[in-house]
């Protein structure tokens, strides 16, 4: 199968592509890209003032197969991951069943090659159950699939079963994902300890719960040698350990959210719960720290960490709904903010959804030059339109995002060669 994409803005910040051209791709690769190499004709999209990036790789999304249906499945989550312009999510292992074996673990895989409309890389638990007391077989997930290992949502709180995990992984050259959280630090809470949460009458969780354990993680990543990736970092105190521990030469990565990129806690209004996450939204000046660690490479990805939940779990008082919010359809505009404000540059939230996600996970994908896979992204990044979660493709419908004007959105999102998603399929209400 040959497909052309005629005239778009061809923009690897990796490779320092940035100029009009064709792509030319033949079965799963990219044949040849170029300025003017191609005819029109049958087989070609016309990609005038689009861009077209490497594809987008998410590090972080929950699809809740096997176990919990009535939130997402592998078959609508990439399905809406497509509709963000992501060609490949990485899933977490908080299903039913735990992902905490080769079974298990090749079953998502099989499902994902079934049903999925992006590539999905199934993430194993670090302990049996992710219950924090034994290590679970790592190796044997390795060998079904698994492109890392974590207890997302829970903090790995023994340090000696975290050193050992560590030092598994490293043998098969992945990371280990921490969910950086201190449960005697933040035991109760539900938002940013701040003058927010005492307004609202509700426990508060400290920026220091997150930043204690990615001090301790980087310790344990530093002896051990082996790779760290903080999941959705949120403060400034952890974008400063990071930093540092890059400068002596750290195998650390990290993570960050769209929403904790664009909100605040003092955007929590009206107990509304599709304001909950974890970690919560932070005070603006973590907000501001975790933008310039962005800019400045000490945050490696964008990750959404899509968590659906349905509606009658999230419509309950505040501290007892679950922790979560949707996020693969808003991704894209939610960041492209920053350019629009001159925070962050345009090759950066490129590279941070596409190349270095695939680079530090040892990814596929993640370039855009003759031979790659065709895994590509085309979007608009001045297109508007408004966000109904109802009109959205995920089975859920919890974002505080709804009613937002956006600006930017994934045209057409190509996987192995082939169109999964176009616009045109179901335009973005405008």
């Amino acid at each position: 199968m040959n497909l052309i994409l005629k005239n778009g803005r061809l923009f690897d910040p990796q490779l320092s592509l940035d100029r009009v051209g064709d792509v030319v791709l033949q079965d799963d690769r990219v044949r040849g890209l170029g300025p003017d190499i191609a005819a029109s004709g049958p087989g070609v999209i016309d990609c005038t003032g689009l861009i077209i990036a490497p594809g987008f790789i998410d590090l972080h999304v929950h699809l809740r197969e096997p176990g919990f249906e009535y939130k997402e499945t592998i078959e609508t989550g990439t399905r809406a991951a497509a509709a963000g312009g992501f060609t490949a999510v990485c899933a977490m292992p908080n299903t039913q069943p735990v992902t905490d074996n080769a079974g298990a673990t090749e079953h998502i895989a099989r499902r994902a090659r079934e049903l999925g409309h992006a590539r999905v890389y199934p993430i194993g638990a670090i302990t049996e159950g992710s219950r924090g007391e034994r290590l679970a077989a790592i190796g044997g997930m390795c060998q079904a699939g698994a492109v890392g290992f974590s207890d997302d949502g829970r903090p790995v709180m023994n340090a000696q079963i975290l050193r050992r995990a560590l030092e598994y992984a490293s043998m098969y050259g992945v990371p280990v994902i921490e969910h950086a959280e201190d449960l005697n630090l933040s035991a109760g809470g539900s938002m940013h300890a701040g003058a927010r949460s005492l307004q609202l009458g509700l426990r508060g969780i400290s920026s220091a719960s997150e930043a204690a354990m990615v001090a301790r993680d980087i310790l344990l990543a530093e002896e051990s040698g082996a790779h760290i990736h903080i999941a959705h970092l949120s403060t400034a105190a952890s974008a400063r350990l990071v930093r540092a521990a890059k400068a002596r030469g750290v195998r650390v990565t990290a993570e960050v959210t769209p929403h904790h990129l664009i909100l605040c806690d003092e955007d929590v209004v009206d107990y509304d719960t599709n304001f909950k996450m974890n970690p919560p939204l932070r005070g603006a000046a973590d907000r501001e720290a975790v933008i310039a660690a962005l800019a400045d490479g000490t945050i490696d990805a964008i990750a959404t960490d899509h968590a659906p939940h349905a509606g009658h779990e999230k419509q309950q008082e505040f501290d007892r709904a679950p922790f979560g919010i949707i996020g693969l359809e808003t991704a894209l505009p939610l960041v492209l903010r920053l350019v629009e404000s001159g925070r962050v540059s345009l090759a950066r939230i490129v590279d941070a959804l596409s190349s270095s996600p695939a680079r530090i996970f040892n990814l596929r994908g993640g370039r855009l030059e003759a031979g790659a896979l065709a895994d590509l992204t085309v979007f608009d990044p001045s297109r508007e339109w408004i966000y109904d979660p109802a009109r959205g493709l995920s089975k859920s419908r919890n974002s505080p995002f709804a009613g937002w004007r956006l600006r930017g959105a994934a045209v057409h999102t190509i996987v192995g060669g082939r169109v999964v998603w176009s616009a045109t399929a179901r335009p973005p209400e405008s």
